[in-house]
């Protein structure tokens, strides 16, 4: 009979965390510690200076938040990049296109 049953869950065994690849943890990693750097350097008198020292944390954190029908933020704009980036040219080669030739010749 060979029926397999393939549980739903099975490429979450495969991260960390259920959520995250190790491409994730690196890219968001390197956000807190360009953030933490800032902290020790940059005066925090002002709310503009520390939203701007505050934004590779959240931006980083904004790309690896998961997303339904896709990995996450960063995999979806990826996506959207190659979709608009690469060349597309869509040959038709169904049943209706051998009729139209009938009827146009």
């Amino acid at each position: 009979m060979n029926n397999y049953l393939i549980p739903a869950n099975s490429k979450k065994s495969q991260l960390i965390l259920s959520f995250f690849r190790p491409i994730d943890l690196l890219v968001f990693g390197l956000g807190c510690v360009t953030t933490m750097i800032l902290l020790f350097f940059a005066g925090n008198n002002n709310i503009w200076v520390m939203l701007g020292i505050l934004s590779p944390a959240l931006i980083t954190g904004f790309l690896v938040l998961p997303v339904p029908n896709y990995h996450n933020i960063m995999n979806l704009i990826f996506i959207i990049y190659k979709y608009l980036t690469t060349r597309r040219k869509y040959i038709w080669k169904g049943w209706c296109a051998s009729y139209e030739e009938k009827e146009n010749k």
